[in-house]
């Protein structure tokens, strides 16, 4: 699987996340010349790249999401993390999803932890 995490996206989430899994393939916004990008562009880069976007914004990321669902643009998936979620618990919860389900499963969902 395959994942970009947003823009504001808990690092110490992803440093976690890498040290449980060293192979996986997960980068932040930072790193892919999309600081300061809007929503929309975000997606459609994640799109392009199939990677699933991990993010803490609930408040605009998933009505984008279903925005590309609607007109049907590809949609790897989004996986909101509530900012109040413990750390050790984003990292197993996210180590779950990785553990246990393939990417085509996420295309199209916008995913609220906890499951």
């Amino acid at each position: 699987m395959r994942f970009l995490t947003d823009e504001n996206f808990d690092n110490r989430i992803l440093t976690g996340l890498r040290r449980r899994f060293p192979r996986l393939d997960i980068i932040r916004i930072q790193d892919s010349g999309l600081l300061g990008a809007e929503d929309p562009e975000i997606l459609a880069w994640a799109a392009e790249e199939d990677r699933i976007v991990l993010t803490h914004d609930a408040a605009t990321m998933p009505a984008y999401a279903y925005q590309r669902v609607q007109v049907g643009a590809k949609m790897p998936g989004v996986i909101e993390v509530p900012r109040a979620m413990p750390i050790a618990q984003a990292i197993e919860e996210i180590a779950l999803l990785l553990e246990l389900s393939r990417p085509r499963e996420w295309e199209n969902q916008v995913v609220y932890l906890p499951f």
